[in-house]
């Protein structure tokens, strides 16, 4: 083979080596570019806006509303609109048709009238439980120290209506304690029930330890033991015919968080 023959092949295979370089790079650099635009295109189908509508139930008030601005802080262009209340009240106006993108619930049984609809989209997810106290006027003047002394004559007691889940887990921790009470009313939740000892229409009422805590100096907090007995727990859950699905999953998704739950468990709620 002659030196220029060499040289010529030489020349020939630097070119190849180059051009495969560049090929290389190209291909790297298009690479890159597609992952960079797949990941700007990810955050932009991830943003999150518009209105979730909540029902929950009486009990979840508080936290529920310091968690509705966590999640318009963290989701900027959203709002989370609630409904508070009964859930008895509010399963019934979800299976009515009442628009809203997320049912949380005080009971199962409460839950199961919006899932025997096929209201739902999924199964519900239980995120808290919750037990009951005593809640007495300020001082206890009655010295009312367990369940039997709401049975002292002349004592004004109010329970929530056996059809909502506090009147439900009340029924089933007198059955537990063998106490016979007769009120002086029935509430529709226990908001309802825990106004009345605010005001001292009532002297005492049976509603949840987290309604007790929020109320702060309005009432008075009794512990008793047949509470054990009577803790609900609290499912919450996609509704089909709501309008907004993508930001209501990422809410019950913030409710069900590390987040979420630190939120519900200063406020009184048990962990799930």
């Amino acid at each position: 083979m002659t030196r220029s023959v060499r040289r010529t092949r030489r020349i020939l295979q630097m070119t190849s080596t180059g051009a495969a370089a560049l090929l290389t790079l190209s291909a790297c650099s298009g690479s890159g570019s597609s992952d960079a635009s797949g990941k700007a295109g990810d955050a932009a189908s991830a943003k999150l806006s518009g209105t979730v509508t909540v029902f929950a139930a009486a009990s979840l008030q508080e936290s529920f509303t310091t968690l509705g601005k966590e999640f318009e802080k963290q989701h900027p262009g959203t709002r989370v609109s609630f409904n508070f209340g009964g859930s008895d009240t509010l399963a019934a106006n979800i299976t009515g048709g009442a628009p809203a993108d997320v049912f949380a619930a005080a009971s199962p049984k409460t839950m199961k009238i919006v899932t025997d609809t096929k209201d739902t989209a999924g199964t519900p997810a239980t995120f808290a439980r919750n037990q009951l106290e005593i809640a007495t006027v300020p001082g206890n003047p009655h010295k009312v120290a367990s369940l039997k002394d709401l049975t002292k004559s002349g004592l004004k007691v109010v329970l929530c209506d056996s059809s909502v889940p506090c009147g439900a887990a009340a029924q089933k921790a007198l059955s537990v304690g063998k106490v016979m009470l007769t009120p002086v009313s029935y509430e529709q939740d226990v908001k309802g029930a825990l106004t009345k000892v605010e005001l001292k229409e009532a002297d005492a009422a049976l509603v949840y330890r987290t309604d007790v805590r929020a109320a702060g100096d309005k009432v008075e907090g009794v512990e008793f033991p047949e509470s054990a007995e009577a803790v609900n727990n609290y499912p919450i859950a996609l509704l089909k015919n709501g309008q907004n699905a993508r930001a209501a999953k990422a809410f019950i998704a913030l409710i069900r968080s590390g987040v979420g739950q630190r939120v519900l468990s200063g406020d009184g709620f048990l962990e799930p």
